[in-house]
């Protein structure tokens, strides 16, 4: 994926989220499949932009209406055919058995609730929303080692719902079957995106060293 698209696309510390991409085209061929796709949280709508740039048909969502950077994005590309803008909370997604892909980028951390209670929530609406066989697509921020958590605490995002990897088995408990990896550990510390593709860049010749609960995003492929 060319610099730019990449940066379109995932939108912030590109170097290690970025490494979605090829994890869920493992799950099956994108191109050219006309298919039915939902982002939910949609800010910036760069999933949404990956999708259409392979000829699928896609939802773009966010709790409101996608805003006009979102659509000048889409524009840039030519792919606004294949996108629709709808306003859609996550925790009640008004389709059943519609989708055959739904993904989305940090959002269940941000979703107010009871903790565990209401991820379990968002990922059952997911479950149903999907067709029978359907994959959710998902990249989330995971509670990540001691060190991430007393930096959330001196920069404030200790109140982010992160997602933790011994709570999976329960939140995706309605999926048949999830694959899922873990990156990043260095990259978010970087205090511009330059420095954040750099330090990206350490985390992955240090991937082989660094636990899975210390790193900070998980990504992963939940099959209906």
């Amino acid at each position: 994926m060319e610099k730019c698209l990449r940066r379109d696309v995932i939108g912030w510390d590109t170097e290690n989220w970025s490494r979605a991409i090829p994890f869920w085209e493992e799950s099956g061929h994108f191109k050219q499949r006309d298919y039915k796709c939902l982002e939910l949280g949609a800010y910036g709508g760069g999933i949404s932009l990956w999708l259409a740039l392979n000829k699928n048909r896609v939802v773009c969502s966010n709790l409101k209406l996608p805003d006009e950077k979102t659509k000048k994005i889409h524009h840039k590309y030519n792919c606004q055919p294949y996108i629709a803008y709808e306003a859609i909370d996550a925790t009640n997604i008004p389709y059943d058995d519609h989708f055959d892909f739904i993904t989305f980028k940090s959002i269940l951390g941000g979703i107010p609730g009871d903790g565990r209670e209401v991820k379990i929530k968002t990922i059952n609406q997911i479950h149903n929303s999907l067709k029978p066989g359907g994959k959710l697509l998902f990249a989330e921020n995971l509670s990540a080692s001691i060190f991430h958590k007393i930096l959330r605490c001196w920069f404030g995002t200790k109140d982010w719902n992160y997602l933790k990897l011994d709570d999976l088995d329960f939140v995706f408990s309605s999926f048949s079957h999830v694959r899922y990896t873990t990156v990043g550990f260095f990259g978010c510390l970087g205090r511009n995106e330059r420095q954040r593709i750099l330090l990206g860049k350490l985390d992955k010749y240090f991937d082989w060293m660094i636990p899975q609960k210390w790193r900070y995003i998980i990504i992963g492929v939940a099959t209906k």
